[in-house]
């Protein structure tokens, strides 16, 4: 067993990045996965939707990032069976500093990683909303992006940046990077533009944008304040069933114990990477 790595990032916060991740993991756990989610946001939303408090000692990304401790250290359990998580901590927002002066400094995640390939069938890196080194970092240890675009005004400012930035990364550090899917977010049925915003993605992204639509859920919403993935606290709200069709399709797309592909990624013309 080889894990396929996927980084779900986009720079413009707000779209449903991390509740992607959790729940995502969530269902591919459910599914009979073993999966290990790594919250790379200082933030360390990731961290507290699994019930883990990101104050209490331990040790954290930040740990195997700055200070080399082995990643298993950092793997800890969560509540659901098959998904276990590498935590973040406010420490992780100091990391880009210090990141800076260390040799091959965009791989250090990716080395980090490489212990556990064997150990899960999916690894997933929430990433920073921003293209910072941290970002980089999580796409050069992916074999695929998710980028999860909201239905709303400007959905796809941005993008443009994203994929030139992946565009570089595959040329400079990381090969097998390529755009995995395009998850549509916050979508309402009801509104026109959400409809538009829905028709524009496809267009733009016609091969890569998934059929499952999440749509705007105040149990998805809720869920983190709880410390449970919706699988576990609302199973059977409007978003926590389309997280669940979500995982099936992925399933679909990725299966367990095949290694991933490498063709088909989109984009603007290579240049020099930059961090931001």
């Amino acid at each position: 067993m080889t894990a396929q790595i996927f980084a779900i990032a986009n720079q413009k916060g707000g779209v449903g990045k991390t509740t992607t991740a959790v729940n995502l993991c969530a269902y591919l756990a459910g599914a009979g996965c073993q999966v290990l989610l790594v919250d790379s946001d200082p933030q360390a939303n990731a961290t507290t939707s699994l019930g883990i408090d990101p104050r209490k000692p331990g040790t954290s990304l930040y740990d195997v990032l700055i200070e080399n401790r082995p990643v298993q250290e950092a793997v800890t359990a969560t509540t659901l069976p098959g998904l276990s998580l590498v935590p973040a901590n406010l420490d992780l927002a100091g990391a880009e500093v210090e990141m800076a002066a260390r040799m091959a400094r965009e791989q250090l995640l990716s080395k980090a990683l490489q212990p556990l390939h064997c150990q899960y069938d999916y690894v997933f890196i929430d990433d920073p909303p921003s293209l910072g080194l941290i970002t980089i970092n999580g796409l050069t240890a992916a074999d695929g992006i998710i980028i999860p675009v909201q239905c709303e005004y400007l959905a796809l400012e941005g993008l443009s940046q994203l994929l030139s930035t992946i565009q570089q990364v595959r040329k400079v550090l990381n090969g097998r990077l390529k755009v995995a899917g395009v998850l549509l977010t916050m979508s309402d049925a009801r509104t026109k533009l959400s409809t538009q915003v829905v028709e524009d993605v496809r267009a733009h992204f016609p091969l890569e944008t998934f059929e499952t639509l999440i749509p705007r859920s105040v149990r998805l919403s809720e869920a983190p304040s709880h410390g449970l993935a919706a699988l576990s606290y609302a199973p059977e709200s409007a978003g926590a069933l389309a997280y669940e069709a979500l995982a099936a399709e992925f399933i679909g797309r990725f299966p367990v114990g095949v290694e991933a592909a490498t063709d088909g990624l989109p984009g603007s013309p290579d240049s020099t990477v930059t961090y931001r």
